[in-house]
């Protein structure tokens, strides 16, 4: 087991390799009232009430919000009570956005079934909802009291689920910590899913990274901004293809496309883009986008959350480990890194 202290609004642990059944008394004892929010896709049986939302990003909605309060209103959640989230990102962000909102904040603890949401999604008090203005444009910061990670989940997972999720890990590791790319070099989707050993490590370097990130910049004033490395044009990918595609599919593409504007802008170099389509591809992640969908991500790009007084922004590499922002590039530029990803 790993453990990996986060220090944001309030100070919490991530616990890696435990056994979430076994960890969740230390949890529930002494609460009066316990919710467990999950998917509806999800097997979970716990000994409380439980809410059941849509799997998906389709489950980030107002109107399964709203009617998440309406049951924390019948069964009479209090500011001693406890929300459990567990599930993939979808469950965790709309867990956490629930006792964000509950009572003006309550307590949630995260348990998280996919390796994005161990990595990424529980991590770092980010909560929200999804709107059909884009994504995760409603939300508040609100961290969980602890985040429980039990490896058995992975097993649960499909192949393609698990690329997906490792899309979150390769970006911590171009974003800051090039042992996790070295973990990976030479080594295939298979080889992670098959080996558990791996998997702790990969997802012990990633939080760490996350949980240094939150620490320093809670509320994504400066340094939190690297951690959308990719997700500019991911985020637009995923609206445009109505959430039909995996967030970490689409930030695979988004990581291609921004280290082709790096090197094009002469900031990275060509063997460090040549790394992130060697690493993506072997963990059967796409790095390419139809071409003549550019006009359409320009454009769902531009109501992205993280632009500044109508200018784009986009985190870049230096070099691996070494993250800069690029404001307002011109459309030609991005015409053209996009033309190096056209499928």
């Amino acid at each position: 087991m790993r453990t990996v202290p986060v220090s944001a609004e309030r100070d919490y642990q991530v616990e890696i390799g435990v056994d979430w059944r076994v960890a969740l008394s230390d949890w529930v004892e002494g609460r009066n009232k316990v919710v467990v929010i999950t998917s509806e896709n999800l097997e979970v049986e716990t000994a409380y009430p439980t809410i059941r939302v849509p799997d998906g990003e389709s489950g980030k909605s107002p109107e399964v919000l709203l009617s998440i309060w309406q049951k924390l209103g019948e069964l009479g959640l209090n500011r001693e009570d406890l929300i459990i989230g567990i599930g993939g990102g979808t469950v965790t962000d709309l867990a956490g956005f629930a006792a964000a909102s509950w009572l003006r904040g309550i307590d949630w603890l995260a348990i998280p079934t996919t390796i994005a949401g161990m990595v990424d999604a529980a991590v770092g008090g980010k909560t929200g909802i999804n709107s059909n203005h884009g994504k995760n444009l409603i939300g508040a910061f609100h961290s969980p009291v602890g985040v429980l990670i039990d490896l058995q989940w992975i097993e649960t997972l499909s192949e393609r689920d698990v690329a997906a999720g490792m899309a979150e890990v390769v970006k911590c590791g171009f974003i800051a910590d090039s042992q996790i790319l070295q973990l990976l070099e030479h080594k295939s989707l298979k080889d992670v899913c098959n080996d558990v050993e791996l998997q702790l490590e990969l997802i012990h370097c990633a939080v760490s990274v996350k949980a240094y990130v939150v620490g320093e910049d809670f509320k994504e004033s400066y340094l939190r901004e690297i951690l959308n490395y990719g997700h500019t044009l991911g985020h637009a990918i995923e609206v445009n293809e109505r959430y039909q595609w995996r967030h970490g599919a689409a930030i695979s593409v988004g990581m291609m496309f921004v280290a082709e504007l790096g090197r094009l802008a002469g900031r990275l170099p060509d063997a460090a883009v040549d790394r992130h389509r060697s690493i993506l591809t072997a963990l059967g992640l796409p790095v390419s986008y139809p071409a003549s969908e550019f006009e359409k991500l320009l454009a769902a790009m531009q109501r992205d959350k993280k632009s500044r007084g109508g200018a784009l922004r986009f985190v870049v590499l230096d070099d691996v480990a070494k993250p800069t922002i690029m404001t307002a590039p011109t459309k030609e530029m991005l015409f053209a890194a996009y033309q190096e990803i056209a499928g």
